[in-house]
């Protein structure tokens, strides 16, 4: 006999739902600690760029980065927009931590 998902009711539900939002509480942490690593690592990027005179902005790095976003959407089937908008955010957050260590001097 073939029983429906639903007729479990709505407790199987409910604990489907419990353990599916812990799983991505799970993973937003994993995605804020990654971005608070990312930042860390722009601001060890512009302390070299500081005490050598590189300029903060590198276009051409910008462009490496969201190449490779546009490529792993597509890869991956996400909306790509979706990750260049993404990436136009963190993007411009390093950016003015970097010019901040820069001008700090």
């Amino acid at each position: 006999m073939l029983v429906h998902p639903h007729a479990a009711g709505p407790n199987a539900a409910a604990e489907d739902l419990e353990r599916l939002r812990a799983q991505l509480d799970a993973l937003d942490q994993v995605l804020l600690d990654t971005v608070r690593e990312r930042i860390g690592c722009c601001l060890r990027i512009a302390d070299v760029k500081r005490r050598h005179g590189v300029p903060m902005m590198q276009p051409h790095r910008i462009a490496i980065v969201q190449q490779r976003a546009a490529s792993y959407a597509a890869e991956h089937g996400i909306n790509g927009e979706f990750l260049h908008r993404l990436y136009d955010l963190i993007i411009d957050e390093t950016c003015r931590v970097e010019d901040l260590v820069i001008a700090d001097g």
